[in-house]
């Protein structure tokens, strides 16, 4: 008893931090990065854009109605073969789009992908560390697996650039499955021992997924934190997707896309630490109403200065760093409002609703530029469901059980 309570439960939780930072920064990475696709996939295909992004929109939604599922199997059979088999779906969905590219497996590709996401992608990633790290420590650690997996956005975006531009998209999709293969190892990692896991509320141990489902959805804080995330989704998806295609037209080049977006990667590891650092110093729901509001303020400033490739990159490091904050301070709240034992499953309900907002995004987005030619409103859907988020979390209402300070 007194060796499992003294040195390994420490070095075990900085080992699944790092593990799980490793994963997520390459899987997020080359996710991030299907929006260089866009262009080339559907010249290929003779499309127009709706198409792609109706692929990455299923894949979106595939990742969040997987999500709970594969998070409920992390709680119960522990992350580290779930891991293993979200990389299986995602090197299988890169090489079939690699050789065998057609409408029907570009989305079937996609949909491996999602399901790959949900299964060894960031709810699972969190949830373990949630489980691993100290109390006291699992704001941070949260910040900091968000952070370090921002690297993978800000390393991944140029390396993806340049598989294109030098070899074509279809020796890129291959190169990242081998990416994929060589990190699915670090799952071995995130093996976390019975004993080892923090469990700071005894009655989360004591009810089963089923009972702690029931307890979340009747509780409306849950559910403004849910409707709020969907904005989250909204945003990121559609930023992710159309950045580079927008800034190409709108007269700058394909170079400058891929580094606004990488650029929104390098200052997302600021603004994730940052945020899961404040998280635990002052009112999560109220970091979250500002981050949403900051969105909206930033999208506006970016949408009707003059374009120009300095206005590009700094809007891509102005959004980075409110891109993925809102990461630790959702997880780090439905810690707060259930404790950490099924964690990863709540927080993947929650990310469900993410996810619903990413396929609104990522979809709507180019099938209303088939239509109009032009993005301007979904950046007006985009800016306005800001303000709404902002609205939603300032309503949320921490349990006067926990310490407003950590709320």
């Amino acid at each position: 008893m007194a060796i499992q309570q003294t040195g390994p439960p420490k070095i075990n939780w900085i080992i699944v931090l790092i593990s799980s930072g490793a994963i997520v920064s390459v899987g997020m990475g080359i996710r991030q990065s299907f929006g260089l696709f866009l262009l080339p996939i559907s010249d290929f295909l003779g499309e127009g854009r709706t198409l792609f992004s109706l692929a990455i929109a299923l894949q979106n939604l595939t990742w969040g109605l997987a999500a709970p599922v594969f998070g409920a199997m992390a709680d119960k059979y522990g992350p580290a073969r779930i891991c293993v088999a979200g990389g299986v779906f995602y090197i299988t969905g890169l090489i079939l789009m690699a050789g065998f590219m057609n409408p029907t497996t570009l989305i079937i590709g996609q949909l491996l992908v999602g399901m790959a996401l949900a299964s060894a992608g960031m709810s699972v990633a969190l949830g373990a560390v949630a489980k691993a790290a100290p109390k006291e420590k699992i704001g941070i650690a949260l910040g900091l697996v968000t952070a370090i997996g921002s690297f993978g956005q800000f390393m991944m975006l140029p390396f993806s650039q340049n598989l294109l531009t030098n070899f074509g998209w279809q020796l890129a999709y291959i190169v990242l499955a081998i990416c994929i293969a060589i990190v699915t190892i670090f799952s071995l990692g995130l093996r976390i021992p019975e004993g080892e896991r923090t469990s700071s509320v005894k009655l989360a141990d004591a009810i089963t997924a089923k009972q702690a489902l029931s307890t979340a959805f009747k509780d409306k804080n849950y559910l403004l934190l849910t409707t709020g995330f969907f904005v989250c989704g909204l945003h990121v998806a559609f930023i992710a997707t159309h950045l580079p295609t927008y800034i190409n037209d709108i007269g700058l080049t394909k170079t400058t896309g891929s580094w606004a977006l990488a650029l929104v990667g390098l200052f997302n590891i600021i603004g994730s630490f940052t945020a899961g650092y404040l998280g635990g110093k002052f009112s999560k729901k109220n970091l979250l109403a500002c981050i949403y509001l900051l969105r909206s303020i930033v999208i506006a400033l970016f949408v009707f200065m003059p374009p120009s490739t300095a206005i590009a990159l700094l809007f891509g490091a102005a959004i980075g760093l409110l891109w993925l904050g809102t990461v630790p301070l959702t997880s780090g709240l439905v810690v707060v409002f259930f404790g950490p034992s099924h964690v990863t499953m709540l927080y993947g309900m929650v990310f469900l609703s993410h996810q619903i907002g990413s396929f609104f995004g990522a979809w709507y987005a180019g099938y209303i530029y088939d239509i109009s030619g032009s993005y301007l409103t979904m950046w007006s859907i985009a800016i306005s469901a800001g303000i709404f988020a902002s609205a939603i979390n300032f309503f949320i209402q921490i349990p006067k059980r926990e310490t407003p300070a950590i709320a």
